[in-house]
């Protein structure tokens, strides 16, 4: 039974040393700066640990913007427009967004199944269940 309890904490601790580490994002929104006059801002996060290891570069219009990482979240600003958001793995996932001046967009990242590795997903979510997601995970922003 000792080896079992072994394998589960050492388990457990891979699992938990994979999520983003850093302040919550509850904890600092306050402290995150305005939206530049005129721009648009875009929310990335991933709420699952479910491949963990799996963290995909998120590319938005071929600038890597960050990672996908289990419990993470962070933003990026940017100027009004059309926008491809793009993760790949075994194979690329792309999300076009359109946003307004002042607009903000939430788009959450997941791993599902792949052959060899999981294939990274982006979905556009609702800003209210968004706002939800995100207080909880940490901040991976700068």
């Amino acid at each position: 039974m000792s080896k079992l309890r072994a394998v589960v904490f050492l388990v457990g601790t891979l699992l938990v040393s994979a999520c983003a580490s850093g302040p919550k994002f509850a904890e600092i929104k306050g402290n995150i700066s305005a939206m530049p006059d005129g721009q648009a801002r875009i929310y990335f996060y991933r709420t699952q640990i479910v491949g963990a290891a799996v963290q995909p570069s998120i590319i938005l219009n071929q600038e890597n913007v960050g990672s996908c990482e289990p419990k993470g979240v962070f933003y990026k600003d940017v100027e009004p427009g059309k926008y491809e958001a793009s993760v790949e793995t075994e194979v690329e996932r792309r999300l076009t967004l359109v946003l307004g001046p002042g607009e903000e967009k939430y788009v959450r990242c997941h791993i599902s199944m792949g052959l060899i590795v999981g294939h990274g997903n982006l979905e556009l979510v609702d800003p209210a269940e968004a706002k939800a997601d995100i207080q909880d995970l940490s901040y991976t922003g700068s």
